[in-house]
């Protein structure tokens, strides 16, 4: 992070002198997030012929969780896990979105997201940073039922995308079946059902040939 302080967004119309303080800096930091609409990720959408942005990413993901809560392994709290959803995404703002099957954009994600955290929640009053803080690292660390199946459908998500779209990021040179077996496996920690129905759907399109076979080893 730079040492100089960004401009932000609610800098450009400031609001009255006289906003009460603890407001101002929940407008200024709702203002701010207004970001995430610019923000494009690789899946194509189903409905138009571009890819989503990450606000449309966490409303669906929302949409998603309320939907299909009732697959979950595990009880849980679905307007908590809504709450994971909806911010998970907000520190790309600052860190960019990362596509899951670049390796070497990986490499300093999380030391990216977790400075973008840093950065982004503290323009809330001290209470609310704390809460959203205290809610990213939940949905990151994976230690909850709320967080492991709001996990599972941050991968679920762009899988449903990828199909609609015949392959879409399945496509992405150098990226097998296997490859996106691997990453996807994940939502098999929080709903054995959706793994498994996520799976076949991966399983049919390398059988029309949306995604790569491995090769055979020598």
């Amino acid at each position: 992070m730079s040492d100089e302080r960004r401009r932000l967004l609610a800098e450009k119309t400031p609001f009255p002198d006289d906003l009460d303080d603890r407001l101002r800096a929940q407008l200024t930091f709702l203002v701010e997030v207004d970001q995430l609409k610019t923000i494009l990720r690789q899946s194509p959408l189903a409905a138009a012929d571009r890819r989503e942005n990450d606000a449309e990413h966490s409303w669906h993901l929302a949409m998603m969780v309320v939907i299909l809560a009732e697959h979950s392994d595990e009880p849980i709290d679905v307007g908590h896990t809504v709450q994971l959803v909806l911010l998970h995404d907000l520190v790309e703002i600052y860190a960019g979105d990362t596509p899951l099957y670049d390796t070497g954009a990986g490499v300093d994600q999380q030391e990216r997201e977790v400075a973008a955290a840093e950065e982004l929640f503290q323009l809330l009053p001290a209470d609310q940073a704390q809460r959203m803080r205290a809610l990213w690292d939940e949905f990151e660390e994976r230690r909850t039922p709320e967080a492991r199946f709001a996990k599972a459908m941050d991968r679920l998500q762009p899988l449903l995308l990828n199909w609609m779209a015949r392959g879409g990021t399945w496509r992405t040179p150098g990226v097998t079946a296997d490859d996106v077996r691997a990453r996807k496996a994940v939502i098999g920690d929080a709903s054995s059902s959706l793994w498994e129905a996520g799976r076949g759907l991966i399983d049919e399109g390398e059988r029309r040939g949306w995604s790569r076979s491995a090769e055979p080893e020598a």
